[in-house]
């Protein structure tokens, strides 16, 4: 196991053995008696995807490069729960925690944030956004990547959505939207040689947020949405 994987490993094991002892919740979202511990429908699309999003069954892991707008007209139904797991404040991860808000507000979708502050909180937060039993989880921030990795596999009916980064090896239930001066993978893999904050721009990060959402809801998960030109 590679150092930074076992440290995030004694890391998961600490938070567990603290959630044990004190019999609560991390305390990074809202508490399990608000409106989100009451059962809701399943959510669903509304609108249809363009036929040049992606072919109807992509293989597991696929990169799919859709024509721009071929999502467009996809929107999440009534009282779809989301949780913006995000840490960092760098300019890329401010620019994409700004377009999820601005996508949340424009959707009215039921919007949550836990912030992971330092590497310690990273996997407490990834469960105390699970706790939470959100329709989808985004993660923006690279340093999230890795935990996610070791995280994800083990809850595969938790649907996660990563903007601006991808897991080097996801399960089905991950998405990832990427794009050329992005695709930050982790596992001391690190930032791609084309990686450029400068292309986290409001439109694009917008773009991500929005196709992401739109591919699960249509059920293409476990892929790679690159928003790089068609």
């Amino acid at each position: 196991m590679r150092p930074h994987l076992r440290a995030l490993a004694a890391s998961a094991a600490t938070a567990a053995t603290a959630v044990l002892a004190a019999g609560c919740g991390f305390g990074f979202g809202s508490s399990s008696g608000d409106s989100w511990s009451q059962p809701h429908p399943a959510p669903t699309a509304v609108g249809a995807l363009g036929r040049e999003f992606a072919a109807a069954s992509p293989a597991p892991e696929a990169t799919v490069t859709p024509r721009p707008g071929s999502w467009s007209d996809v929107h999440p139904s009534e009282n779809y729960r989301v949780v913006l797991l995000t840490t960092g404040d760098d300019r890329p991860t401010k620019a994409l925690v700004k377009a999820v808000e601005d996508w949340a507000g424009d959707e009215d979708v039921d919007l949550r944030t836990v912030v992971a502050d330092r590497p310690s909180d990273y996997i407490p937060s990834i469960t105390e956004a699970m706790d939470m039993a959100p329709d989808l989880i985004v993660s923006a921030g690279n340093d999230l990547v890795d935990p996610l990795a070791m995280v994800t596999p083990n809850h595969l009916s938790q649907p996660f959505l990563v903007v601006g980064a991808e897991l080097a090896e996801p399960t089905g239930n991950v998405t990832a939207v990427d794009w050329s001066g992005a695709s930050f993978r982790g596992e001391g893999l690190g930032a791609s040689s084309t990686y450029d904050p400068a292309s986290f721009t409001a439109a694009r990060c917008a773009a991500a947020i929005r196709a992401g959402v739109a591919a699960v809801l249509n059920d293409l998960t476990g892929i790679v949405i690159w928003l790089d030109e068609h």
